[in-house]
């Protein structure tokens, strides 16, 4: 199943169309995307993988991270990269660590659940100079397969400039606030059952007096 937020949306128009998609002025100088997101179910859990890109104009190099906040389930251990450019190689490069708050760069300000685990890739290879490029498929397994609107932030430099970016943009982490009706709670459907029952059984009742009364007069 692959989900996507507005951001993948404004990349898969542009590529259909071979044009320009106009952006705020913000976006232009936008830093790491989660472009699309894909829940598979593994093994009881759920694989979730983000594919993320570097934008036009925009370079990585040693030390730029991105976090995905409030990634509720989190398997530990589970994190992976594959997919990676410049070549498949580069998956060496990216490491995996979770924290309950941030690393958040300066000046952004995501909703950050401090009960729920922030998963954090960072990039440790060789500069890759210049953007329009997919970084690879980046995936946590969680227990849960439910999504909810979280907050993704990345910092890496521009490619002219050098000037670090800092951006912020949402994207799709689990929800662990979906569960089943505690033990001994009805559920919905059983109550409307249980009320259309009862003035069957009202109406039963009424029914075998009245052939009683009958049946003695």
């Amino acid at each position: 199943m692959i989900r996507r937020t507005w951001i993948a949306r404004l990349f898969v128009v542009a590529a259909a169309t071979g044009a320009l998609v106009a952006a705020p002025a913000p976006s232009a100088q936008a830093g790491l995307l989660p472009v699309s997101v894909t829940v598979q179910p593994e093994a009881g859990n759920f694989r979730w993988t983000y594919a993320v890109v570097l934008p036009t104009n925009m370079q990585l190099q040693a030390g730029d991270y991105f976090t995905i906040y409030d990634f509720a389930g989190l398997k530990a251990g589970s994190a992976s990269v594959t997919s990676t450019s410049p070549n498949a190689s580069y998956s060496q490069y990216w490491s995996a660590s979770t924290s309950l708050l941030g690393p958040t760069p300066d000046r952004l300000n995501p909703q950050d659940n401090a009960n729920i685990d922030n998963v954090t890739f960072t990039y440790n290879g060789p500069t890759i100079p210049s953007g329009q490029l997919g970084l690879g498929n980046f995936s946590l397994v969680s227990t849960y397969g439910t999504s909810v609107a979280g907050f993704f932030t990345a910092t890496n430099p521009q490619a002219l400039s050098g000037n670090v970016d800092a951006n912020i943009t949402s994207t799709l982490v689990p929800s662990g606030s979906s569960s089943p009706p505690a033990t001994g709670t009805p559920e919905p459907a059983t109550l409307v059952l249980a009320g259309l029952g009862m003035p069957l059984i009202g109406l039963g009742r009424f029914l075998r007096r009245k052939g009683q009364t009958t049946a003695t007069a």
